[in-house]
């Protein structure tokens, strides 16, 4: 448990820690595309340098959310984690906002043709390899946190990258004096289109993965998958009522609906418990896990008993048992509605075969145990105590004296 919440702070510092140091690069971007605009009068590399401007203030805000999202209030106790998520839509619309700028800046801008140097070009192609890398880096975080806000991050930058490319191609046609219009298109106006496309592609796929955890859609079929498997796996389990989880922001909150073989309130805590920390355990950045638990409703219960290969007399021996016999005995009456026999396929084995019969008897559903010798203390005990299966001692030798017994009350 302390493993798995030192690993989920740890993945949170790093988060924060790439969500600042986005900030700081946008900032230097921004600077460097601004001496570029200066010296070369490019209106292309101003629109480029105000879109690294308002990615600054984005990351700011990305970085300053990512802070907030993990602390929980009396007014959000469940937490401040959708605002990654508010990023992430809010990241969507910088990005229609970017594609926007590169319309408006380079195929619409009109002015006196700019200065272009190779010291331009040189700063231009910093321009695009910084992004490049560190949106790649961001992108690769984000995907191994879970955090959307990075991800939503690293796919602008891509953006970013494209537009800056266009904006790199476009200069240095101005440098080498390379032109030509087709029915209005020139190279400009062709890579812009095709940037465009990218842009609102991203920007929807951001908009749309935002808006579903606003909405509270469910986690991943997958990862509901994997939870199930994890409940139907404790003992005590006898049914699953229901099973639901929803995103916020990189964390998941999970709620179950489970009927409990046991009656006992102090072990069904304990199953319940046993089933959050085994979910902690398996499936990453689980922030909350509420188990709702409640008894079986059963008109009947089923009984066995260890017999010998006479299928007649009772065995002494659990886990060395021949054959069991199984009655399905209705609780208003303590008559046998349904019995029959099963053999035991453990019987011949070296080593656990007491633990492997009581872990088959609890499979089979058997919510009660008829044993001439007591299992308390011992490993067959506890696992079929775990599950709630109730053990009886007997002094019966013979299954048709044990039958009588269990016909006059509720197997007394």
């Amino acid at each position: 448990m302390g493993g798995v919440m030192a690993r989920e702070d740890k993945e949170t510092k790093l988060v924060e820690r790439v969500g600042f140091l986005s900030f700081l690069v946008n900032l230097g971007l921004s600077g460097l595309k601004a001496a570029l605009a200066c010296s070369s009068g490019s209106l292309a590399i101003t629109a480029s340098m105000i879109d690294s401007a308002t990615d600054s203030a984005a990351s700011l805000a990305v970085w300053g959310g990512l802070k907030l999202s993990t602390r929980k209030t009396r007014a959000f106790p469940y937490g401040l984690y959708k605002i990654e998520n508010v990023i992430q839509v809010v990241m969507a619309l910088f990005i229609f906002l970017a594609g926007y700028e590169v319309v408006e800046g380079i195929l619409w801008a009109q002015g006196k043709p700019p200065a272009i140097t190779m010291w331009v070009i040189g700063g231009m192609g910093v321009g695009v390899a910084i992004p490049l890398l560190f949106g790649w880096y961001t992108i690769v975080t984000g995907k191994r946190t879970g955090s959307p806000a990075l991800v939503a991050d690293g796919r602008h930058r891509q953006a970013d990258v494209l537009s800056s490319l266009v904006v790199l191609a476009a200069v240095i046609c101005d440098y080498a004096g390379w032109s030509f219009r087709y029915h209005g298109w020139t190279v400009d106006r062709v890579a812009a289109a095709l940037v465009l496309v990218f842009i609102a592609y991203t920007g929807f796929e951001l908009l749309m993965g935002g808006m579903r955890v606003l909405l509270d859609a469910s986690v991943d079929g997958e990862t509901l998958d994997r939870i199930e498997s994890i409940v139907e796996a404790e003992p005590a389990v006898a049914e699953i009522h229901s099973l639901v989880g929803r995103n916020a922001g990189r964390f998941r909150f999970i709620e179950a609906h489970v009927v409990l073989r046991v009656d006992d309130l102090e072990k069904a805590h304990a199953a319940a418990k046993r089933i959050e920390e085994n979910v902690r355990q398996k499936v990453p950045r689980i922030d909350r896990v509420l188990i709702h638990y409640e008894p079986p409703e059963k008109r009947t219960v089923v009984a066995a008993v260890p017999l010998e290969s006479d299928r007649e007399t009772v065995s002494k021996h659990f886990g060395e048992a021949p054959v069991f016999y199984f009655g399905a005995i209705r609780q208003s009456d303590g008559k046998i509605m349904e019995e029959w026999l099963a053999d035991n396929s453990y019987a011949n084995e070296e080593k656990g075969k007491g633990l492997k019969v009581s872990k088959w008897l609890v499979e089979q559903g058997v919510d009660r145990v008829y044993s001439p010798k007591s299992l308390e203390g011992r490993g067959p005990g506890y696992v079929l105590a775990e599950a709630g299966t109730e053990v009886k001692v007997i002094h019966e030798r013979s299954l048709p004296e044990l039958r009588e017994r269990l016909k006059i009350g509720k197997g007394r």
